[in-house]
């Protein structure tokens, strides 16, 4: 396989993988926090209370896996989370290869016809665009003394449908907290 060839195998399959960011304040100490909960609830929010608890729940094992527990008053850090999903459009993009052939020669030395095997060669790529739905789940840290955002994780993800089934939520959390650095210094 050729170097053009695994470059583009290598590009499929990033193309594949969800983008996940994290923005945090490099100022704060976050051995500091040992306990969290949740923000209140926005009145216009959306999201459906079996998705509120499957997102709940999927957080609630990541922290606790860092050694944090939930607690109901005086809570060091409040989470909150947005979730967005939209229509979006997908680029293909295929790997184009010439149909391999071989050929008959003849061999005077030999009297005889020999099968000489030509690979195929590559020729381009094909692009195509397909439309897919996009899922953004984003997790924010608040400290609750002073009501600063001391940690922001997102990340995207193509989904089945418009609601976020439970076992993409549970991705979708695990992708962001696998990023997260949130180790006690």
């Amino acid at each position: 396989m050729s170097w053009s060839g695994v470059l583009g195998v290598v590009l499929l399959l990033s193309s594949c993988a969800s983008t996940t960011h994290i923005e945090k304040d490099d100022t704060v100490n976050f051995s500091k926090y040992n306990t969290f909960a949740w923000a209140g609830k926005d009145e216009d929010a959306s999201a459906s209370e079996l998705l509120e608890k499957n997102i709940h729940t999927a957080v609630h094992q990541e922290l606790t896996k860092a050694g944090w527990r939930e607690v109901k008053s005086r809570p060091d850090l409040l989470i909150d989370y947005d979730i967005l999903v939209e229509k979006s459009v997908k680029e293909l993009s295929n790997p184009v290869y010439s149909q391999p052939y071989s050929r008959l020669i003849y061999n005077p030395y030999t009297r005889r016809y020999a099968s000489v095997y030509y690979p195929s060669q590559f020729l381009g790529y094909d692009r195509e665009q397909k439309a897919v739905r996009e899922g953004t789940v984003t997790i924010t840290l608040i400290d609750s003394k002073t009501d600063k955002t001391v940690w922001q994780g997102w990340t995207t993800d193509e989904v089945n449908s418009r609601n976020l089934t439970s076992k993409e939520v549970q991705n979708l959390i695990k992708s962001i907290f696998k990023k997260a650095d949130l180790a006690k210094n």
